[in-house]
């Protein structure tokens, strides 16, 4: 899926971004009940991408309980006055955080069998000789959450649900044996007005995707950057 880009989308309103989720963690700090309500929210949102880095760096352990164990500590240590306000994306925050506890976790297992208090656990069963995932596993599965996101939050706003049903296949690329001249005739609208419906559906769907990134990135200014690279990882194909 890729996202397709567009100059009317590249300016939005610093007004409304200082708002998001991720600016109120970076501006509150500390044990700003606001910060860490923010800071849940996000865990919650880009559960998927932490768990799918956690479930290739282990063979012998249920990764849905590490993920959990992973986000207990994270939002109950969470040390915000560590986050640059200058360069902090929730992204590469939660990256470092993930790797920081795929760290810990092994040199605990290492210490145990060393320790001999886990005798049952062998090194290949504790997943230890399984090379750390690559942080493009980590962004791939962080963008398909990403535009998830946006198109469940693009279809809850719509107006009508039978247009978008027929039209959402030229939103992710399946429209690729479909012809406009059958939507427009299941929609019982012209074919000029299938294509103008499709263009301002992608168009919405590009605002609810930069609206899902400004939650995750410190300004406005890095809406656009961080677009580019998620297009990048997802392979350029056209949402």
């Amino acid at each position: 899926m890729t996202v397709m880009t567009d100059p009317g989308d590249q300016r939005p309103d610093p007004r409304a971004f200082r708002t998001t989720r991720w600016t109120r963690v970076m501006a509150a700090r500390g044990d700003s009940a606001d910060a860490r309500t923010a800071l849940s929210e996000l865990c919650e949102i880009y559960y998927a991408p932490v768990r799918a880095f956690i479930g290739h760096a282990w063979r012998g352990e249920d990764p849905d309980d590490l993920t959990q164990a992973f986000f207990a500590r994270l939002l109950e240590r969470a040390n915000l006055e560590q986050v640059d306000r200058e360069r902090g994306r929730f992204r590469s925050y939660l990256l470092g955080a993930v790797k920081h506890f795929i760290r810990d976790h092994r040199a605990k297992l290492h210490a145990e069998k060393r320790g001999g208090s886990a005798e049952h656990v062998g090194v290949e069963d504790a997943g230890l000789s399984v090379p750390a995932p690559s942080e493009a596993l980590f962004d791939r599965e962080w963008a398909v959450a990403l535009i998830a996101r946006a198109f469940a939050s693009l279809e809850a706003g719509e107006s009508s649900p039978r247009t978008f049903e027929v039209l959402k296949p030229w939103l992710h690329g399946a429209a690729a044996d479909l012809s406009q001249a059958g939507a427009a005739a299941e929609l019982g609208i012209s074919e000029g007005a299938v294509k103008v419906a499709i263009h301002r559906l992608r168009k919405r769907f590009r605002r609810h995707i930069r609206s899902e990134i400004a939650q995750t990135v410190p300004d406005a200014g890095e809406i656009s950057g961080e677009l580019n690279y998620l297009i990048e990882v997802l392979g350029g194909r056209e949402a």
